[in-house]
């Protein structure tokens, strides 16, 4: 508090001296601010790689969020008309729409067409993340192939069972 005696001579040395320690208050708490960002940049390096590998973005251009057929969940199976749990997330999308890789990874499987999926492509992206892109028209990528989030990996279609083309994604 001697610190702040220098100003007692002033003619409003109690609002200067307020103004002070409120200014010092603020320094600190700037200073504790930075040094818990300074932090966050360091956990956040370190942990890069493990978040390139975890499924972040939609695997099909769909800005205005208009693409969305059918959610994850229970539902009526448009195929059998029987109320079954849905797994994915499906996306309307016309025959060769470019599907991405939703994270770094590893592609585990390229299944072909005479699965009920379809032509299936799964990504294997560890920590226990593993994406699976169905029905497509064409797969882009091979077993074993790394890539990368934002990759192109397969063409959207109609394969497997299916009512119109359309992407069903798990994750």
């Amino acid at each position: 508090t001697a610190r702040y005696d220098k100003w007692d001579d002033y003619r409003t040395a109690s609002l200067v001296k307020s103004t002070s320690k409120k200014m010092d208050k603020l320094n600190r708490m700037l200073y504790t601010q930075s040094n818990s960002f300074d932090e966050l940049i360091v956990l956040a390096k370190q942990n890069e790689d493990k978040l390139l590998h975890i499924p972040a973005i939609q695997p099909i251009l769909n800005k205005d969020l208009k693409r969305t057929a059918s959610g994850y969940g229970r539902r009526i199976d448009p195929i059998y008309k029987t109320i079954r749990f849905h797994k994915g997330m499906d996306f309307s999308a016309p025959t060769g729409t470019e599907i991405f890789a939703t994270a770094d990874g590893v592609v585990k499987e390229v299944l072909g067409k005479t699965s009920t999926s379809g032509i299936t492509v799964v990504i294997d992206h560890g920590n226990g993340y593993s994406t699976s892109y169905s029905h497509l028209q064409k797969a882009k990528v091979k077993r074993r192939q790394k890539v990368r989030r934002g990759d192109i990996i397969a063409l959207s279609g109609n394969s497997g069972l299916s009512l119109s083309p359309h992407l069903h994604y798990e994750v």
